[in-house]
């Protein structure tokens, strides 16, 4: 099956050599119309096959959405039974199990705890970056269509293909 661009560069060729010829507009117009239902049916067939890409990356979305909301659900439950493990094992005095497939024992730790946050002295505080500023295009492009000009941007108009 020749491929969508070579039956383009094809038709453009032809479209150019009917044009020098000194053909009838009807001669010119049947060729084009007859080389056109070739470019029509790849065209369609590329169009479905990213209809279907459309729909796959959707699903994958979605599924994403899910995997990450199922991801939470068994991280919040491990964390439940590590806390009721180390409580059940603190309370009978046990510090450590060894089996053959897990050593379950406490470790020494510190952690800085704030009481007060502010009592704090300002050596000891962080502030967080500012993300930086960024444009505005919907404001500009109402400022540019309301007839203002604004330095550094434009207004491009652009063709999009649709595929319905």
């Amino acid at each position: 099956m020749t491929a969508l661009f070579v039956i383009a560069q094809e038709y453009r060729a032809a479209a150019e050599t009917l044009a020098d010829l000194d053909l009838d507009d009807q001669t010119i117009a049947d060729t084009l119309e007859g080389m056109a239902g070739d470019l029509e049916v790849k065209s369609e067939a590329v169009a479905l096959f990213v209809h279907g890409l459309d729909a796959m990356a959707q699903a994958v979305k979605a599924r994403e959405g899910e995997l990450r909301q199922r991801r939470d659900s068994i991280e919040r439950r491990a964390e439940s039974l590590r806390e009721y493990l180390s409580r059940t094992l603190k309370a009978c005095g046990i510090s450590k199990i060894e089996r053959p497939g897990v050593v379950i024992g406490f470790r020494k730790s510190s952690a800085v705890v704030i009481n007060e946050p502010g009592l704090i002295p300002v050596e000891y505080m962080r502030q967080p970056e500012m993300p930086p500023p960024s444009a505005d295009k919907k404001a500009i492009a109402d400022a540019i269509k309301a007839g203002k000009d604004v330095p550094g941007a434009h207004i491009e108009e652009r063709k999009s293909l649709s595929i319905k």
